[in-house]
């Protein structure tokens, strides 16, 4: 418990000083699920920073859920998009990595090609990745993945927010041999209702887990969450 607090803090520090928002989010996995979802946390703060450059950009997020006795699992992903030409293709490298009280998840390295499309405003925008996933410690450490990402900003003045993710990967684990990952977002964005200071960048939403043989849980399982987000930006 004492390592997953250090590793904690560690995080917040060096996450907090270049973040672009930080969401808090309320779990109902155990309301829908309470056979199988009986111990899940309640809480869960992701800290998240996507920031473009010449060179391309760096994408990170910080996952934290929380139990009554404090922090119960620390999880985080950072991927970095090199591109030194004029065209929608970039290069892909990422890792993800996280523990929780009783073990550490297996490192991983990726590795792939992106392509990116944003319309000319930056309304709405996704991409596609597909990945070689080297899986360290596992008894088959060689796979794939594919992964795409979206946003969509819609209604007056960007008043609404659908964003999110969708991974599908091959790991064999007890559950299967694919699993499938997606965490849709909706938010109302609160600045942008008549009236409201642009600088009070708060939104309020939802979040929606999608999962497949995910976890240690076999079969699929639908989470929804109530969340608000500050962005910084």
């Amino acid at each position: 418990m004492k390592k997953i607090l250090l590793i904690s803090v560690l995080l917040v520090t060096v996450c907090f000083g270049y973040a672009q928002n930080i969401q808090l989010h309320y779990d109902f996995g155990r309301t829908l699920y309470d056979n199988d979802m009986a111990g899940r946390p309640l809480l869960t703060t992701t800290v998240e920073m996507f920031k473009p450059d010449k060179w391309g950009s760096t994408y990170f997020f910080v996952d934290m859920d929380y139990k009554n006795d404090g922090i119960a699992s620390a999880y985080w992903e950072i991927s970095r998009e090199l591109r030194f030409w004029d065209n929608p293709f970039s290069a892909h490298i990422e890792y993800n990595g996280g523990l929780m009280n009783s073990f550490s998840y297996n490192n991983a390295y990726l590795l792939g090609a992106t392509y990116t499309y944003n319309s000319i405003d930056f309304s709405k925008g996704f991409t596609f990745t597909p990945m070689y996933k080297y899986i360290q410690k596992h008894a088959k450490p060689n796979s794939y993945q594919l992964t795409a990402t979206w946003y969509l900003h819609f209604a007056k003045n960007g008043l609404c927010t659908f964003s999110g993710f969708a991974d599908f990967w091959r790991e064999k684990t007890a559950q299967g041999l694919h699993i499938f990952l997606s965490e849709p977002q909706l938010w109302v964005n609160l600045n942008k209702l008549d009236g409201v200071d642009d600088a009070f960048k708060l939104s309020v939403g939802t979040e929606v887990k999608l999962r497949n043989n995910f976890g240690g849980l076999e079969g699929f399982y639908c989470v929804p969450t109530l969340a608000i987000k500050w962005t910084f930006n």
